[in-house]
């Protein structure tokens, strides 16, 4: 079980030990007896940085193939790469973050608050396309393995760092992000390695300095904060502890309740409807309460999430750290935030990776015999794990020859459609094609741009629309009475259809490019 008021292990003082604080940079050195292990800080000095950076290059080359050949193959699974694309292109011209995709002139920030990705507009500037998005995710994600896999082996010695470097690295979290396209909480799984790192090595103002970041990550990552603060109290820096729970539940709070709401055109947040409406019912906060295990779908994820740890984790109060983000999921009606897919478990891998490095630590000496002999095998038994969890996660398509062939008939024709489209158009267009368009045109969600009359209409008509589309050129006059079309390129099951009438006299909320 957790336990806060110690460092090392359940058991006395003996041999091999950390101490329960820091002593403080002015006590004197205490000797260390022969047979002693090396204390945290030693270890660090001994800790070769060359293989982890070499086992963060592999991963960041395996995370970055499959995102771009699943790009390349027209098969992002969501609107979100085209979204986050958008937002960083305003970035990088020095514009607001506006998003067309969510509706025409809709300022992001008023969505999700992570003014943080405007720190991609340097490579944006270099490689202005999604892939630059899909990359940089890779690259964090892969940082995260490089802290986590070396502070492991610090706090345990031997190999133990390399295999929880696979463990992480191959972890359904991080493989399901990958697959999910970019998202902003890339940005936090580094940080939240670095926050867990520090406590961990009792750099407890370290931990405080990389947790404020957080709160320019997403919304909900000040109560993360808050937990952090809440651990450095329990760890004896009282006053620091303090000032930053206070400052997480702060953000937390004017974040949702005042940046949000100000950026929005609605003037609230509207993800609250996640927690108090499942579909038009309406859904108190008590049944929300009494619901946060009544799917067997939660289940799951929370005993795959610790179970990753061959259990571990549950040894360490870092494992305090998932649970802001956990309770905000199994009080969520959408059944999309419950399971083990998409990004939204991501963030939790380094915290959870890093509870088992200290999990480990303190039970190698524990007065339980079972505990101490499991400790000692638990690291090959969690990378064990995540090797073999593999074969039904994302990563093993990269064993498949399909995965690299991008010239199918379905991606040619989608690379046609393309062709057809003028750059600098305003489009609208279905998930399939949009991540395409974003660099170098202004692009909408069809359906969600209204009286804008854009100039072209691009769809596939195998995109799984509730009811088939049989006549497109009457869809897209359908989507905009205002305007004629005409229908420009047919190829495959996409359809370009292009204006005939004159461009509206004033465009909703349209921006000049």
């Amino acid at each position: 079980m957790l336990e806060l008021n110690k460092s090392g292990t359940d058991d006395r003082p003996g041999p091999g030990r950390l101490p329960a604080q820091d002593p403080g940079p002015d006590a004197a050195p205490a000797t260390r007896p022969a047979g002693d292990a090396p204390s945290a800080a030693e270890a660090g000095e001994r800790v070769p940085l060359r293989p982890y950076l070499v086992a963060a290059a592999i991963l960041c080359a395996l995370y970055f193939l499959y995102g771009y050949f699943q790009y390349s193959r027209f098969g992002s699974p969501s609107w979100d790469l085209g979204i986050f694309e958008q937002e960083v292109r305003a970035y990088a011209g020095f514009d607001a973050p506006v998003v067309d995709i969510k509706g025409p002139g809709y300022l992001i920030l008023g969505d999700h608050f992570s003014p943080i990705v405007a720190l991609l507009a340097p490579l944006y500037w270099l490689w202005p396309s999604a892939e630059a998005l899909l990359f940089a995710q890779a690259a964090l994600f892969a940082l995260g393995a490089v802290i986590v896999g070396r502070t492991t082996q610090q706090l345990l010695g031997g190999r133990s760092g390399l295999c929880v470097t696979v463990a992480y690295g191959l972890s359904w979290g991080i493989q399901e992000a990958v697959k999910a396209d970019f998202h902003e909480i890339a940005f936090a799984v580094p940080l939240l390695a670095l926050v867990c790192r520090a406590l961990l090595l009792k750099r407890y103002t370290a931990a405080l300095l990389w947790s404020l970041p957080l709160v320019l990550v997403k919304e909900d990552l000040g109560a993360t904060v808050a937990v952090v603060g809440f651990l450095l109290f329990v760890y004896g820096r009282r006053l620091q502890g303090a000032l930053l729970a206070a400052f997480g539940v702060a953000a937390f709070v004017v974040t949702l309740m005042v940046l949000i709401p100000a950026a929005s055109s609605a003037g609230t947040y509207d993800y609250w409807t996640k927690i108090d409406k499942n579909g038009e019912q309406d859904v108190s906060m008590l049944d929300s309460v009494l619901g946060v295990l009544n799917s067997s779908v939660k289940i799951e994820m929370l005993v795959f999430l610790i179970g990753i740890t061959a259990f571990m984790a549950l040894r360490s109060p870092l494992t305090l750290l998932i649970v802001p983000t956990l309770g905000w999921r199994l009080l969520s009606q959408d059944s999309n935030h419950w399971g083990m897919v998409w990004h939204y478990s991501a963030i939790l891998m380094p915290v959870l990776f890093l509870a088992l490095a200290d999990g480990v630590r303190r039970s190698r000496d524990s007065h339980r015999p079972w505990l101490a002999s499991y400790a000692k095998v638990a690291v090959p038994v969690a990378a064990a794990i995540a090797v073999a969890l593999t074969q039904h996660l994302p990563l093993r398509d990269l064993l498949r020859p399909e995965t690299y062939r991008t010239d199918d008939a379905r991606s040619q024709a989608a690379r046609a459609a393309l062709d057809a489209i003028p750059v600098g158009a305003r489009v609208e267009t279905d998930i399939t094609l949009m991540a395409h368009l974003t660099s170098d045109r202004t692009v909408y969600w069809v359906g969600g741009a209204p009286g804008t009359a854009p100039d072209i209409v691009a769809i596939n008509l195998d995109f799984g629309w509730s009811r088939p589309i049989q006549d497109p050129v009457a869809y897209a006059q359908q989507l905009h009475p205002e305007a004629r079309y005409r229908l420009k390129h047919r190829g495959g099951s996409f359809v370009v259809m292009e204006r005939t009438t004159p461009e509206p006299a004033e465009i909703p909320d349209a921006r000049d490019d």
